[in-house]
């Protein structure tokens, strides 16, 4: 059976917790110098950023809270600590809107799109690009969040 894109972005989240279940709340709410946000925003971002690629580009309503999009959307930075509570809100949701993503594609809720380009340098055209390409998002920010805690070794 083949790997899909949502299958990259399971096994990258799980990663991710791994990553943060070895760090103190303070930890993953620690910037170090260089840096301009940190693990807990990191981890935010990428379940935000999920949400908006896929269902605000294609007119749907998002199936989280308004509070999460304002924290962690692409341009803020984290501006207070995050707890426990939140982070561990936020690790349900990294995949149960995964799992909801599955279910809504199946069905075929995606009737519009807005082609997107990205800063990263890609152009958006379809729900399937957006999904295609959220998994190498997450990527991206595991790897912030690994040069952070190795940052903070180094420190220490």
């Amino acid at each position: 059976m083949a790997i899909t894109s949502i299958d990259m972005a399971v096994q990258t989240r799980k990663n991710f917790m791994l990553l943060m279940d070895e760090l103190t709340i303070d930890d993953v709410n620690t910037i170090p110098h260089g840096f301009n946000n940190n693990i807990a925003w990191n981890f935010g971002h990428l379940v935000v950023s999920q949400q908006k690629l896929c269902y605000t580009l294609a007119g749907l309503p998002l199936k989280i809270d308004e509070q999460f999009l304002i924290k962690y959307q692409r341009g803020s930075k984290p501006e207070a600590f995050v707890c426990q509570e939140e982070i561990d809100q936020l690790k349900k949701l990294a995949f149960s809107l995964l799992v909801a993503l599955a279910e809504d594609l199946k069905s075929k809720i995606f009737r519009n799109f807005t082609p997107t380009k990205l800063h990263y340098g890609i152009e958006l055209l379809s729900i399937q690009d957006a999904v295609n390409y959220f998994p190498v998002h997450d990527a991206l920010h595991l790897g912030f969040a690994t040069a952070i805690k190795k940052a903070m070794k180094a420190k220490n």
